[in-house]
């Protein structure tokens, strides 16, 4: 059984004293030091691993000068800002204390249509702020793969940019004015100020202000000739643009811009917008090779193109085996009688149509006239449509993420992957980069920002390997002196982080200039040290790409162990997971609390410190699962209510938030599939620790339910008294029970053939190619019979022959709660039988996605090769397979929106489609609701200490879609209980809507 674990890293001395201080001096925000919150930001989007002391996350900006202004008394503490968390090389990572804005700090102040500006606090995510000038016309211009869930903050931290950078520039090139807070507490608030005015500037910024110009004034043609004429100039700290071009205006804030908060605390920031241009239009290039569509880009920009956007064929070859691809295939079809090696995605926008019409056709024409020749170009799609256009830049933005699903130990790695040269000098300078990676035998993926000159490469290493880890030093040495010789830059857009080692090389004699700027704002290296700079002050090193990595740490686990529990190992930190939108189904955990450890990214990386300190004791979790073994009653009565600590309560507390929606195992780009490990993290926990009643409840709800249903009236009696809910409440910690369906199934069935199963008559029926097998599950069928029912009308109304399947525990419940070895008996047993009915020819269908689902997804894993070749399908599949001939019986006129499961939605991408599609040849119009998680989810939403939870989660999307909606259809058996239980009025499945129109 599984050990207590109860060393884990403690608060040293000063930040234990300064964390006192802070609370007693009325600090508002959260303090956060557990170790599972240490370790939710102990990684970013980058292969290090570093473990703060605590996270500190302010509730606005008066609590960051309170945080500042108590330091003052404690100065060994020290600081790193954090956003989103999307950093690719560490930037916000620190051993000190993490300062999160992005939790509460996302408020957007203010907006000027006439003068295109917005205030906004560090917290905003880039997405969101884009949502809310959307109707006004207006958009925050930089644009970035990571634009749902990166926050302004963060994007000024880093100078962010991406794609249409030729155009819009980076974040610096938007940022108007930005208020700050220095490491003393002292507030800034940064704007172009007239050089003549610098004098009247009082206090810190004052002083800050005139001594910096002075000095860079000094110093401006040395800066001139050491930045290169890039668009994606030299960030971290800017010399040049500090001064506008004539020398008479000055901007401290330029500073601040691509410092990693290095110099300060960014707070708000006043940001320029622009007008959406109302004619966009979208071309995808195809090319028959990659280098001849780097070569081809200059063709693009000088056509005025927006933006000029590449991938290769090996991201588009794993974008096909991706959820997204069936967003995009339309859109990007291949060529018949040709490779596909690349394609360039180009865009062109403006405010004038037929300045607009006239770019595309002259490009059009181009790219005609290229086909066929030595160009290399096979082909082009057109589109207009925002849709479509927005689904191709959701694929290109998932790119990154989809890099790291990867097959293989090995997983392309961001150290070397946004190097930046001239436009011109791209295609040679990535023939030598590919020739390098060529020549140490690795794999690699390529995509970016060819407009701008710069390319997103990442070779795949597994940083496990000691041998492995030095590859990659050894490659960052050899990329820098690559892109010196080509005129560029080690770094386009991503920050420096721990590439700041670096630093010295490509400022030469500036240097020392850069180290006195960090001097005047921060002395002795307390804010994220060693980032991009050190002061003057002796005894200060700089960060090196040879940091902490995550990998290290991994490498610890045995390989059996991470084999194992991978979908918890390969998480890249990629952070997918933290988008802000409430219509995506991942995360509704984390979305509804804003605690990163209630994410896939938060909850695999506690999975994987957890494996790491099993091994520390030597315990193999493997073999602890086989074995079974659980301490002695007393002994686990005991362990549950000591309160002595153990981290693993910690693991199971994030485990616990889980709604076991399963989006994460194909909407994240890496397939974290968190409800696997964590029934199986469940299984192993209560080999300790006492399963609370509930649990069991859950877990035998397949075998106490067909029971309660031969006396409905009276459980449903009992139910129905509130004493009775108070006592559930109390003893089981379930709330709103729901009652059992009067008359049952088989009263509404009664005298129905659909009830009369022989299977040796079956074998033998007369008319086997009409047969339909009804697979039932135990919440639709004992608690919302009518769908059941309904199910088989329909089916003979089709003109099929209807057979229900007796009832066989799924085995689900099981799962969810980690009962693995029943789940595993449960699964072998209903498999056996369903191979046994498959051998029929018949088609079996089941009702609930998630019980359906579970046939392919859990009984795969459980059982393997052992679990045949049986397949279960749910309504609409069945249906989008049959002619439209079939539909003949069942035509009408109606509208209705569907409301789909999520478990069916991500799973089965084309769901909705195909549910449209049976509406139509039935004469009927569906619309589909842009909805998340309903916050349900199996019984999830009927646990008391959820119900808070629940409710919030259906209220970020459904209760107002729901609102808008005249006819409500709802798949999943939860989502409908849901919508009765909060909005008063149960929707009906699409089955029975049809059934309905066609009576």
């Amino acid at each position: 059984m599984i050990p207590r674990i109860d060393a884990v890293p403690s608060l040293s001395a000063p930040y234990q004293a300064y964390l006192e201080a802070l609370a007693n001096a009325g600090f508002k925000g959260e303090i956060e030091k557990r170790y599972s919150e240490r370790l939710a930001v102990a990684t970013d989007n980058s292969v290090y691993q570093l473990l703060p002391q605590a996270v500190l996350l302010p509730k606005d900006h008066s609590d960051v000068v309170l945080l500042a202004r108590i330091a003052r008394q404690h100065p060994e503490v020290v600081f790193a800002a954090r956003g989103g968390g999307t950093g690719t090389n560490g930037q916000s990572l620190n051993t000190g204390l993490v300062v999160d804005l992005s939790r509460h700090m996302r408020g957007i102040i203010d907006f000027n249509a006439e003068e295109g500006w917005v205030k906004v606090q560090a917290g905003v995510i880039k997405d969101e702020l884009n949502a809310f000038l959307r109707p006004h016309g207006f958009f925050f211009a930089p644009d970035l793969s990571t634009s749902n869930r990166a926050t302004i903050g963060g994007m000024i931290s880093t100078d962010a940019s991406g794609q249409g950078s030729l155009v819009y520039g980076k974040t610096s090139d938007h940022v108007l004015a930005i208020k700050a807070v220095t490491i003393d507490g002292d507030e800034l608030n940064t704007g172009q100020v007239p050089v003549a005015e610098l004098s009247s500037i009082t206090g810190k910024q004052g002083q800050l202000s005139r001594a910096i110009a002075e000095r860079l004034a000094a110093k401006r043609a040395l800066i001139l000739s050491t930045f290169p004429r890039l668009n994606r100039f030299l960030t971290g700290y800017d010399l040049e643009h500090v001064f506008d071009e004539q020398m008479a205006h000055f901007d401290l804030g330029r500073l601040i811009c691509g410092a990693e908060g290095s110099l300060v605390f960014v707070t708000e920031a006043k940001l320029h917008v622009n007008a959406i241009a109302p004619y966009k239009t979208l071309i995808n290039v195809k090319y028959d090779s990659f280098e001849k569509a780097l070569r081809s880009a200059p063709l693009m920009i000088e056509a005025k193109a927006t933006s000029v956007e590449t991938m290769d064929s090996k991201v588009l070859n794993l974008a096909r085996e991706d959820i997204i691809w069936h967003q995009v295939k339309d859109l990007i079809s291949d060529v018949p009688g040709a490779d596909m090696q690349g394609i360039n995605i180009v865009e062109f926008n403006d405010t004038d149509q037929a300045s607009q019409e006239a770019k595309v056709a002259a490009i059009c024409a181009k790219l005609d006239a290229a086909v066929g020749t030595d160009s290399g170009i096979i082909g082009y799609q057109l589109t207009q449509d925002l849709g479509e256009i927005n689904r191709i830049y959701a694929m290109r933005k998932k790119s990154v993420g989809l890099l790291g699903n990867t097959p293989g130990r090995a997983k392309p790695q961001p150290f070397a992957e946004d190097t930046a040269v001239p436009p011109q000098n791209l295609a040679d300078f990535i023939l030598e980069f590919r020739a390098l990676l060529d020549s140490k035998g690795l794999y690699y993926g390529m995509f970016g920002h060819v407009d701008a000159g710069v390319l997103h490469v990442r070779p795949a290493l597994d940083l496990i390997d000691p041998a492995q880890e030095k590859l990659m030093r050894d490659i960052s040495d050899e990329v820098v002196a690559l892109v010196a010789k080509y005129g560029g830059l080690m770094w386009g857009e991503h920050g420096k982080g721990f590439r700041s080692e670096y630093g010295p090389t490509f400022f030469g004699e500036l240097w020392d200039d850069l180290r006195w700027v960090k001097s005047q704002f921060d002395p002795h290296n307390r804010m994220n040290p060693g980032k991009v700079c050190i002061p003057l002050e002796e005894g200060h090193q700089l960060v090196s790409v040879d940091g902490p990595k995550r990998g290290a740490q991994d490498r610890q686990i045995p390989i059996s162990v991470r084999d194992s529990f991978g979908g918890a190992m390969t998480c890249n930190g990629n952070g997918l997971c933290f988008n802000y939108d409430a219509t995506t189904p991942m995360c509704p955990s984390y979305r509804i609390s804003g605690d990163r450890r209630h994410s896939p990214k938060g909850r695999a990386g506690l999975m994987r410190e957890w494996l790491r300190l099993l091994a520390e004791k030597g315990v193999d979790p493997d073999l602890e699962q086989k074995s079974g073994k659980k301490l002695p009653f007393f002994n686990r009565l005991r362990n549950t209510f000591s309160g002595e600590y153990d981290f693993t309560q910690e693991v199971k507390e994030a485990m616990d938030g889980c709604l076991a929606c399963k989006a994460c195992s194909s909407q994240c780009p890496i397939k974290v599939d968190v409800p696997s490990f964590r029934s199986r993290f469940l299984d192993l926990y209560h080999q300790r620790y006492l399963r609370p009643l509930k649990d069991h409840l859950v877990a035998n709800v397949e075998q106490s339910t067909p029971l309660m249903a031969r006396f409905p009236k009276l459980v449903n009696g009992l139910l129905g008294q509130r004493w009775v809910q108070g006592l559930l409440k109390k003893t089981t910690g379930m709330v709103d029970t729901p009652l059992l369906s009067v008359p049952t199934l088989a009263g509404q069935l009664d005298g129905h053939d659909a009830l009369n199963w022989d299977l040796t008559a079956l074998k033998a029926h007369p008319d086997r190619e009409r047969l339909v097998l009804v697979v039932q599950d135990p919440f639709t069928s004992f608690y919302d019979a009518k769908v059941v029912a309904d199910l088989v009308r329909f089916i003979e109304k089709l003109g099929f022959v209807p057979k229900l399947v007796p009832f066989k525990p799924n085995g689900k419940p099981e799962h969810v709660k980690g009962f693995m070895a029943r789940f595993a008996k449960t699964a072998a047993n209903a498999a056996a039988f369903f191979n046994e009915l498959n051998a029929l020819g018949a088609p079996l269908v089941g009702v609930d996605p998630s019980l359906v689902l579970c046939y392919r997804d859990e009984y795969q894993k459980a059982l393997g090769d052992k679990r045949g070749n049986f397949q279960v399908l749910l309504a609409q599949e069945w249906l989008s397979a049959l002619p439209d001939s079939a539909f003949a019986a069942i035509q009408g006129q109606g509208n209705a929106t569907l409301f789909a499961h999520c478990t069916e939605k991500t799973a089965l991408p084309t769901s909705e489609q195909s549910w449209q599609g049976i509406f139509a040849k039935a004469g009927h119009q569906l619309a589909v609701a842009n909805v998340g998680c309903c916050g349900m989810a199996g019984t999830y939403g009927h646990e008391a200490a959820n119900l808070g939870n629940s409710k919030g989660i259906y209220e970020l999307s459904w209760r107002s879609a729901v609102a808008k909606a005249d006819t409500v259809l709802a798949t999943g058996y939860s989502c409908r209980c849901q919508v009765a239980r909060l909005d008063g009025a149960k929707p009906l499945h699409p089955i029975q809507w049809l059934l309905e129109q066609c009576r």
